[in-house]
């Protein structure tokens, strides 16, 4: 996240524990809605990730601030690509469950080929600090065979297309939401933009909470 550990800290204090209760409370509801109730929780965990990173930065520990940054980077490259379709795909059925599963599939192909190789090629990941946020340079699989845009324009399909799919309402608005933190941090913030991205889904995950809490409130009458 952009600003500094505290922000960061602090975002993962207030999300962790409200994700988690939120998960637990789609859990006694309605089950289909675990997985993306529990977004606020994950993102929660992604921020407190970045928290440790400018700690770590803070203290010249480059050791251990290259192992967070692989860990904030399994978040941006393997959890949302995965888990964002997976959340949409448990609350459909029919064609449309069908249609979500293939974004499920692209984004864990996707996913798998821009996080490994940070394993395989030594300063394929850096991680340098600007005034207000991380930036994490890395260089990516797919950069020999198609455009960094190409690139970023089938990952944004996959965690956008999949909320848009689905028949709630409520799900269809997040998934908007989701498109408007990315197009303002596209064309505000593109020096650190996946920093600041996850800043925005931190934001937004509290229309994930106040949607699931009114759920409950509506079920417990």
């Amino acid at each position: 996240m952009c600003l500094s550990a505290q922000v960061s800290l602090g975002a993962a204090a207030i999300l962790i524990p409200a994700g988690a209760v939120a998960g637990a409370s789609a859990w006694r509801q309605d089950r289909r809605y675990v997985m993306i109730a529990t977004l606020p929780f994950l993102f929660g965990l992604q921020q407190l990730v970045e928290g440790i990173v400018w700690i770590e930065g803070r203290a010249g520990n480059l050791h251990h601030v290259a192992q967070y940054s692989l860990l904030y980077m399994f978040f941006t490259w393997i959890a949302w690509p995965i888990w964002v379709p997976l959340s949409a795909y448990s609350l459909e059925s029919g064609g449309r469950r069908n249609l979500i599963l293939l974004f499920v599939i692209a984004g864990s192909m996707l996913g798998g080929l821009q996080f490994i190789p940070y394993f395989v090629h030594d300063g394929w990941l850096t991680t340098t600090y600007l005034r207000w946020a991380v930036r994490y340079q890395d260089v990516n699989l797919l950069d020999g065979l198609v455009s960094r845009v190409v690139t970023y324009a089938i990952y944004v399909t996959v965690i956008i297309v999949p909320f848009l799919l689905v028949r709630d309402w409520g799900i269809k608005i997040f998934g908007l939401l989701v498109a408007g933190v990315l197009v303002v941090t596209y064309v505000f913030f593109s020096y650190a933009y996946i920093s600041v991205f996850c800043f925005g889904g931190a934001v937004i995950s509290a229309y994930l909470l106040a949607m699931i809490w009114h759920r409950r409130h509506i079920s417990s009458r």
